[in-house]
């Protein structure tokens, strides 16, 4: 499709597609905590638990990057 073969597009879907969910997934965690009032504690708390699954997301492409150097 638009002379990009199926293997890009995946890729570019996600890269830029997960990161983009990631960001806003980023941005209802610190709504909630805006909402709920809940301190700086209670903050990090929400994205210690919350958004700590997206951490090897992010080392995935880190890795990726040191061993392709």
């Amino acid at each position: 499709m638009f002379g990009y073969s199926e293997e890009q597009i995946a890729a570019f879907g996600l890269s830029v597609g997960v990161t983009a969910f990631m960001l806003y997934m980023l941005f209802i965690i610190g709504h909630l905590a805006w909402e709920s009032k809940a301190g700086r504690f209670g903050t990090f708390v929400l994205f210690l638990g919350l958004a700590f699954g997206m951490v090897g997301f992010v080392a995935k492409y880190i890795i990726q990057w040191f061993l392709e150097k």
